[in-house]
């Protein structure tokens, strides 16, 4: 197999050199299913990550859910190989009973994979090749789905689940620009990407949305993407700016050193439309998964109605692994372990 002089295209090259450099940790990991978008992200990796005398890891999820799932998996283990990266491969088993649809509960077992790993081998920095068409989809999808404003924020270059601190540093890059690399690559080294039939097969949400509505946008508003990343970055500012106004109020409502509890009278007393950002923010604090509007509007019905001790009435809230109390005139969490 001829040698490969790496990639070239300083537009794939430098954010991610940037985001490399930022890293301060010997050791990184890149989530590779062995399709274009992550093959280049490893293949641009290690030759960073060669200068800069980082280890990179090849982190290969196996879902099982396609009949060439396995070959995909040997086949991403060539590059890893041919790249001088250590391969890993973690399989995992997707149920198909979570009420969420079969990719929501393939990407919440992919992401359980990774953390795992991440504690197992030391290795808590991963980088994902999720790029501008992937943004764009995303805020679409999440559009259709009534998403808030952090959800059409869209997804963040940084982010962490746990001890793993997560990196999309392409978020900015055209796929196009991506799939031409992966095509000079190709000559050079011999080795293509795999390609997964359910990218396009509309049974599946976001291959609906790219086969379906992303034409029709390309052809009538061809700025579009760009469009939607500049309303991204707005609600991020927007995310943070009311991330900000709830740990103000937060300490308004006398949060607990531990961060477990806080004063219901003191909450009940702040106006009604910041309640709800003051519960989102403890649970983001805790690092606790955000409940649906309609939990979340129940739990606001039934704290708003409590005595302001607390005591009136049995208050029981069950959510992700948690339970949230009052007790004492606080609003507390439990964790199921400390009940």
């Amino acid at each position: 197999m001829p040698q490969a002089d790496g990639l070239q295209d300083t537009a794939l090259l430098g954010p991610l050199q940037a985001t490399l450099g930022a890293i301060n940790a010997p050791d990184l990991a890149i989530g590779v299913s062995g399709g274009a978008d992550s093959a280049m992200l490893l293949v641009a990796a290690s030759q960073i990550a060669a200068a800069q005398k980082k280890t990179i890891h090849a982190v290969h999820v196996h879902h099982g859910l396609v009949a060439t799932a396995d070959a995909w998996a040997l086949h991403t283990a060539k590059l890893a190989q041919q790249l001088g990266v250590a391969f890993h491969f973690l399989p995992v088993k997707v149920p198909s009973d979570t009420g969420k649809g079969i990719e929501a509960a393939a990407r919440l077992a992919r992401y359980s994979a990774f953390e795992h790993w991440s504690v197992n081998h030391d290795c808590h920095h991963l980088l994902l090749a999720h790029h501008r068409d992937d943004q764009a989809e995303t805020m679409l999808l999440r559009l259709l789905r009534g998403a808030g404003v952090q959800g059409m924020a869209g997804m963040a270059s940084y982010a962490r689940r746990g001890s793993l601190h997560l990196y999309r540093p392409w978020l900015d890059v055209g796929r196009e620009r991506i799939l031409q690399a992966a095509a000079c690559y190709e000559a050079q080294a011999g080795w293509s990407p795999v390609q997964d039939p359910t990218n396009r097969d509309e049974k599946y949400t976001r291959a609906a949305v790219r086969t379906m509505l992303t034409p029709v946008l390309n052809k009538r508003w061809p700025q579009w993407q760009g469009n939607l990343l500049r309303h991204a970055r707005v609600m991020a500012e927007s995310t943070l700016l009311l991330q900000d106004l709830g740990d103000m109020d937060l300490q308004q409502c006398q949060l607990t050193e531990d961060g477990l509890g806080f004063s219901l009278a003191r909450w009940r007393a702040l106006p009604q439309h910041r309640q709800a950002n003051v519960l989102r923010q403890w649970l983001r604090r805790l690092q606790i998964a955000m409940p649906t509007e309609a939990r979340l509007n129940q739990w606001l019905l039934q704290l708003r109605q409590v005595h302001a001790l607390g005591h009136d009435r049995n208050i029981l809230l069950k959510h992700q692994g948690c339970h949230i109390v009052c007790r004492r005139g606080q609003v507390q969490v439990l964790l199921d372990d400390a009940r």
